[in-house]
């Protein structure tokens, strides 16, 4: 099987930055993807000076930046709110290429199923926006699997007419929140993948995604939810063996990111996940 380079999330850990980059370069990891949407690290606030150094402190300690993630919280089902978040967005863009990564991974919202819905044109103004100006740069918005199927997705994103709204597959969200099948999905989306999350998790009760949209607009607030619950690498129904062939067998060469966003010990877990799929890889 392909060598796949493992990063992580390096929120996942709930240090300091740079002891979360210390934390991953000292399991081996090869990539660290950041949230560039918040506090210290918003575009606005994260100076260029500032970026110059953090790029050099994670060249030091022998990662790069898989990803930045740039979830506002809220997705792009607003044309008003477009107005401003797109803009933003485009920010973040310019950020994540001064930390030598073109692409930032995002929430748009739950795409409807109805193509006729006004919500469905709003969502498809702004990511053709998004699209525009990611083409313009050599970029991708990575739109995070979940809130709606593979196939709802994959239509969307075709009827884009362009790859700079590409996906960031997570398989634990397709299996917790629509119970949608992985493997299907990297077949269905494989034009568009361009980075993906290593995170696995069960699916308690089917529930409406759009609810589940509205009361997590952030990661912390996933324990909330008792429709589904997220799983160390392994002790989900994400089968990573099939899900690695997948990811093989349509040729992609990015990143496999860990995300831990639950448990009481988010180090051990992220430890056991480097180990674990180092041992799929190998024995495939």
């Amino acid at each position: 099987m392909y060598q796949f380079p493992i990063g992580v999330v390096v929120e996942s850990f709930r240090k300091e930055i740079h002891d979360a980059i210390r934390a991953a370069s000292a399991l081996g990891l090869d990539g660290i993807q950041m949230y560039g949407t918040r506090g210290d690290f918003a575009p606005e606030n994260f100076t260029k000076e500032r970026r110059h150094e953090l790029l050099n402190f994670a060249k030091d300690h022998g990662v790069k930046f898989s990803a930045i993630c740039g979830d506002f919280g809220h997705g792009f089902m607003d044309r008003e709110s477009n107005k401003i978040y797109v803009e933003r967005s485009k920010r973040v863009v310019d950020m994540a290429l001064e930390l030598e990564t073109n692409i930032v991974t995002t929430h748009i919202g739950v795409v409807p199923e109805d193509k006729n819905a006004e919500r469905y044109k709003v969502m498809q103004e702004a990511c053709f926006e998004l699209a525009q100006y990611a083409d313009s740069v050599d970029a991708h918005f990575a739109v995070e699997t979940g809130p709606e199927t593979s196939a709802v997705l994959g239509d969307f994103l075709d009827s884009l007419g362009s790859c700079g709204v590409g996906v960031n597959l997570d398989p634990a969200n397709l299996v917790m929140v629509t119970g949608d099948d992985p493997v299907r999905a990297v077949h269905r989306l494989k034009k568009y993948i361009v980075h993906t999350h290593a995170k696995d998790g069960v699916m308690l009760q089917r529930t409406n995604p759009e609810y589940i949209y509205r009361v997590i607009p952030m990661p912390e607030d996933m324990e909330r939810i008792d429709a589904f619950r997220e799983m160390p690498l392994g002790e989900g129904h994400v089968d990573f063996a099939a899900y690695l062939k997948a990811l093989e067998a349509i040729g992609y060469k990015g990143f496999l990111t860990i995300e831990r966003e639950a448990g009481d010990d988010p180090a051990k877990d992220i430890t056991a996940a480097a180990d674990y799929l180092r041992k799929i890889i190998k024995e495939n």
